[in-house]
């Protein structure tokens, strides 16, 4: 399948290039080994409506649509990944299920902030025993007069510490399983939620992961998000567009390793000519080439049948599951063209391949997305 991207699909991604190689690449190295919040870089995207690229402008955003989304995050993830992660979430997952499920005052108030950058999202599903099965969790939501009191504790956060406003998710029906799961919108800073751990991970250092602890945390009945009982599906309908955001992140971050494996291997001289010469890294090169661009249109494909407002769960996880597991041979090739060079922080490859082990895992790992493939495909509705 061939995409003709538009002239204005093109512009985009060719602004966000410019903007990324030139702003994030060049401190992307320091802020792997300071773990620095890339807050100037989200200012920036911000500045250029990229940080609610799919709002309508009558809520700050850029009304784009997804295709130009996941080309700009994947150019993002190409000079920094750590920045595109948080982008990522905010934009697929909390930007679009408030726009999907909140109210009109919850747009008001927050999504407009959202949009324009000057608030950044985080999205809270996981806990410490519940990861892959939502329905686990035994974070609690009671409603007491205009109030709901939450409490437990999230896990695995992507900016629990530096999110405005957090979407989190808690029963409020202790026999419904995952129909007794309901969304809440958690400003930072609320009494009675405390940001907890940050986890001192082996990539996307830059970005935080961070336990949410909550204590008898107050917040409006105003502030649920959606129906009772609409926290499963407001959770699965923003993993679907965010499985889109990975596939976009893996796509930007194995072009960035092999563009550097190629430099390097017409650089690297041994035997009496660059390595490129030789027939077996030929090889290795053009596999690689051939699966990054399978993963780009696998991404593409699944943008657009969302833009055309098609069901697109099947290839959203098709497209995370394919270039997830497509950036991880990618970056482990990269480093092996680098030989020993590949294995040490002079190079980033090493930081590539790093920050690529997480996409099999988060917004659902690799099994999960089988487990979503095979269902869709049997139509068997019986695992989430």
């Amino acid at each position: 399948m061939s995409f003709k991207l538009t002239e204005e699909q093109l512009m985009i991604q060719s602004m966000v290039r410019d903007l990324a190689r030139s702003e994030f690449a060049p401190k992307a190295m320091e802020r792997d080994k300071t773990k620095e919040f890339p807050a100037d870089n989200l200012s920036k995207l911000g500045e250029l409506g990229l940080m609610g690229m799919m709002v309508p402008p009558e809520y700050g955003g850029s009304g784009a649509d997804s295709v130009s989304y996941v080309l700009a995050l994947a150019e993002v993830a190409y000079a920094c990944a750590s920045t595109a992660v948080v982008m990522s979430v905010h934009n697929s997952i909390v930007c679009e299920s408030i726009l999907r499920y909140g109210t009109d005052d919850q747009k008001e108030k927050y999504l407009k902030r959202l949009a324009t950058g000057e608030m950044i999202g985080a999205f809270a599903l996981t806990e410490p025993n519940a990861g892959s099965d939502p329905s686990r969790q035994t974070t609690k939501a009671v409603l007491e007069g205009d109030r709901y009191v939450l409490n437990g504790t999230k896990r695995f956060t992507t900016t629990g510490k530096n999110a405005g406003l957090i979407i989190i998710t808690a029963k409020t029906d202790e026999q419904a399983r995952h129909r007794g799961i309901s969304a809440f919108l958690v400003e930072q800073g609320t009494p009675g939620l405390t940001v907890g751990a940050l986890e001192d991970k082996m990539g996307l250092r830059a970005s935080d992961t961070a336990d949410l602890i909550l204590e008898d945390c107050r917040i409006p009945a105003a502030n649920r998000l959606g129906n009772e009982g609409d926290g499963f599906l407001i959770a699965m309908t923003g993993l679907d567009g965010g499985r889109i955001g990975i596939a976009a992140q893996s796509v930007g971050v194995a072009r960035a390793a092999f563009d550097a494996a190629v430099r390097y291997s017409q650089e690297r001289e041994q035997f009496g000519q660059t390595i490129s010469k030789f027939q077996g890294l030929r090889w290795i090169i053009a596999d690689m080439a051939t699966e990054i661009e399978a993963a780009r249109l696998m991404m593409l494909s699944a943008a657009e049948m969302k833009d055309n407002g098609e069901n697109f769960t099947l290839q959203a996880s098709m497209a995370k599951l394919f270039a997830s597991e497509m950036v991880n041979r990618i970056t482990a090739k990269a480093v092996q063209i680098h030989g020993g060079y590949g294995f040490t922080k002079e190079y980033p490859v090493e930081r590539y391949y790093r920050d690529a082990r997480v996409f099999t895992i988060y917004e659902g790992t690799s099994e999960i997305q089988r487990v979503v493939i095979s269902n869709q495909i049997l139509k068997d509705k019986r695992t989430p």
